[in-house]
């Protein structure tokens, strides 16, 4: 409804915009039937893209990318009809004025609604009923699982096991035998079934008959002992085949959107911000301390090259730049320091390093040698951030992990969201960082020092 609101607003300014005019349906060039047969339209394009289903579920990335699909679609059809169909006789440039406006409103207004939902999203989610047949670890794993991440929407409803004794954390409805029944009767639609492969038969028969029920069938395999993360799975014949972790990067044409992405972005940044902000920074820098503009560092890059990663100079020059973390209230940083870090425009020159390839916009952070060398040895999986370009921003960071690593638990917390952005990576989460780290910039957080 909200949606179909603001269409219609923009159809009125757009209209008023073209006419001049305030009686739209007295006047021949829209009538109500105009109207109500565009309102139509629109909602019949969100049904077939699925824009409004799941809203509270469903992650930002996907809300975005079905937006911008309604719009095209939109589009698409209503100046298809425009043409072929003369009685539908609306104003070309009403129509493109109209879009013109409510694309852009209709943007801005699911982003606005993404960061409302961020604090309600749990209590608002329509959650979908289902029960796990398999008591054992993995039954209870996926049951932690799902109940941990709320937002993926369910809820499980208990177990079915023939061991009936108690077991901690699980709510034994019955045996396996009485799933089907139990199923049927309260309308649950879906079954994950996490027997072991010795159970084959019982697996065989339980799926047989929730096919005859319609009910969706689930199988959960046992893969925890090999992989604790997400997995790429890719048939060899009738052979599945398992890689430890999904890579999208390693996809030939998502590198090349990504490196023009880069280039494109920091070139605009060099020439509409660097171009005059750099010379007014350099002056107060020079003002304020002794020592260069500029402070270069070696970084540990992609495959673990180092390089020098560039940032404006936010400390006084000191002996233990190379070797110690800024921590809170640090008497190293100057004072104009102390806000560049607060609004990262200490990392403004690394738009320099993107456009000669040796960091990306977005990316895990580059660390200091030292502390490369030395998480390295502490942390599984951390050198695996590594198979990326480092980045000026990323989803650790806009996540609230940056600043000083206190606890090892911290840097593993780190580690893991970069490895979930190796993992999950697409433009559109590119540009989810890029907007959330501009947010953070009015918004700044308490990490930031």
């Amino acid at each position: 409804m909200a949606d179909l609101a603001l269409l219609n607003l923009c159809g009125y300014i757009a209209y008023l915009i073209v006419y001049r005019n305030t009686a739209i349906l007295n006047n021949e060039n829209v009538n109500l039937v105009h109207i109500l047969f565009i309102n139509f339209l629109w909602f019949n394009v969100t049904q077939i893209t699925n824009l409004n289903k799941g809203i509270f579920s469903k992650d930002a990335i996907p809300t975005i990318k079905q937006s911008l699909s309604s719009l095209i679609l939109f589009a698409v059809f209503l100046y298809g009809l425009m043409y072929y169909i003369h009685e539908f006789k609306v104003s070309h440039k009403m129509m493109l004025y109209t879009m013109l406006l409510f694309a852009p409103c209709l943007i801005a207004g699911k982003i606005a609604f993404l960061l409302m939902r961020r604090s309600h999203r749990a209590r608002l989610t329509e959650y979908t009923r289902v029960v796990i047949v398999g008591a054992g670890p993995v039954g209870l794993e996926l049951k932690r699982i799902m109940e941990s991440k709320s937002n993926m929407g369910y809820r499980v409803a208990g177990f079915f096991d023939d061991k009936v004794e108690h077991i901690e954390g699980a709510h034994i409805i019955g045996r396996i035998d009485q799933c089907i029944k139990y199923v049927r009767q309260y309308h649950i639609k879906e079954i994950y079934c996490a027997l072991p492969d010795r159970a084959i038969d019982k697996i065989n028969v339980l799926m047989r008959q929730a096919d005859q029920e319609m009910i969706r069938f689930k199988l959960v395999p046992d893969v925890k002992d090999y992989f604790k993360k997400n997995v790429s799975v890719r048939m060899l014949g009738h052979f599945p085949v398992i890689s430890s972790r999904i890579e999208p990067l390693e996809n030939i044409s998502n590198k090349i959107f990504k490196r023009m992405f880069d280039v494109v972005f920091s070139i605009l940044v060099i020439l509409l911000v660097l171009t005059w902000l750099l010379p007014i920074i350099a002056l107060l820098i020079k003002f304020e301390s002794k020592g260069p503009v500029f402070f270069r560092q070696l970084r540990s890059g992609k495959n673990n090259k180092p390089f020098y990663c560039l940032k404006f100079r936010s400390m006084k020059v000191n002996a233990d730049s190379n070797r110690v973390q800024a921590t809170k209230n640090d008497n190293r940083i100057t004072k104009l320091g102390a806000f560049m870090r607060k609004t990262s425009i200490d990392e403004l020159p690394q738009f320099f390093n993107v456009l000669v390839g040796n960091m990306s916009i977005v990316g895990p952070r580059p660390h200091m040698l030292r502390h490369t060398k030395q998480y390295s040895e502490l942390i599984d999986e951390f050198m695996v951030r590594h198979f990326l370009l480092p980045g000026i921003t990323g989803w650790a960071q806009v996540s609230g992990l940056r600043g000083q690593t206190q606890e090892d638990e911290e840097m593993e917390a780190r580690v893991k969201a970069d490895i979930w952005y190796l993992e999950n990576w697409s433009m559109f989460l590119d540009l989810k960082i890029v907007f959330l780290t501009v947010w953070q910039v009015f918004v700044p957080n308490d990490k930031a020092y």
